[in-house]
């Protein structure tokens, strides 16, 4: 029998979290095969020998990044549909089974993806997941767009896979990877099907996450990135606790931000950025009637 699924996991040091996960796709009830790949970025601890020994398939990829990680799964692979899931999340038994049959009822849809839940971790960042994914989906209800998803719940048909910028960092195996998915066809949302992730990371404050979190190390350091098309800004720090912890990150985002927008008009040739700025009003829906009821 062939692969159906491949569910590529990138993992730094995720020991604590990544039996829980192969658990759970190992339940999974779904037509035709399917395989589990740990990509080991780095890590330090057992999270290579706990994946192993549960029977996952297990590739290393020396170069740090999550979008570095992520393609050498996709390309270490052999199934039709190439899943992106993380080391921190759950998955219900009939998670590929929705993705089955949501690319079986089209053959012009080329990706399906669906919302994240925080398992645990602040009330705040419980229903902050949902309100977003909820605006997600109205906005798919309206307009027939997806206009973000989650890289703990997106699947592509592989001849359609357009792969992983691994210039980027956060964001790009999120808002990249679904901007040139987009080209290739239509991407259905399920709102049904939703990932169950670890809020961990959540534990750090409202204030961590809303200013570095998302301000600087995904929205800033995508934008950057994909501008100057190396790594300007890095990834956040990765936190494998969900202990509380004091940080010195929050002091410096205002100088970080500061000289960013210093830095842009004065380094970035004028027509790179006139086109990232219209490629920016593409993805957001402002060009007319682009991408609706693909």
């Amino acid at each position: 029998m062939g692969v159906r699924f491949s569910v590529v996991i990138p993992c730094f040091n995720e020991a604590d979290y990544i039996a829980a996960t192969i658990a759970s796709l190992q339940a999974q009830r779904v037509v035709g095969g399917y395989e589990i790949i740990v990509v080991d970025n780095n890590c330090t601890d057992d999270t290579a020998t706990v994946a192993r020994n549960l029977g996952a398939t297990v590739v290393t990829e020396n170069e740090r990044g999550v979008c570095a990680a992520r393609q050498r799964g996709a390309l270490a692979s052999r199934g039709e549909i190439i899943v992106s899931a993380d080391a921190d999340t759950i998955y219900a038994p009939d998670w590929l089974d929705k993705i089955h049959h949501a690319f079986a009822a089209d053959k012009r849809v080329v990706g399906v993806v669906g919302p994240c839940r925080y398992k645990d971790g602040p009330r705040w960042g419980r229903l902050y997941a949902r309100l977003l994914f909820a605006l997600v989906g109205l906005a798919y209800r309206l307009t027939g767009r997806v206009f973000y998803v989650t890289a703990t719940n997106i699947a592509i048909r592989r001849d359609h896979f357009p792969g992983y910028d691994t210039n980027l960092t956060q964001g790009g195996d999120e808002l990249d990877l679904l901007r040139r998915l987009r080209r290739q066809g239509r991407v259905v949302y399920d709102r049904s099907n939703p990932s169950h992730s670890s809020g961990r990371r959540l534990t750090r404050g409202l204030v961590y996450n809303l200013f570095v979190t998302l301000l600087v190390h995904y929205l800033l350091a995508y934008l950057l990135n994909r501008l100057f098309g190396r790594r300007v800004l890095g990834s956040a720090p990765a936190f494998r606790t969900s202990r509380r912890t004091a940080t010195h990150h929050w002091r410096i985002v205002g100088s970080i931000t500061a000289a960013a927008l210093l830095v842009i008009p004065s380094m970035a040739p004028a027509g790179r950025m006139a086109d990232t700025y219209h490629s920016f009003l593409r993805y957001i829906g402002v060009s007319a009637g682009q991408d609706r009821h693909r």
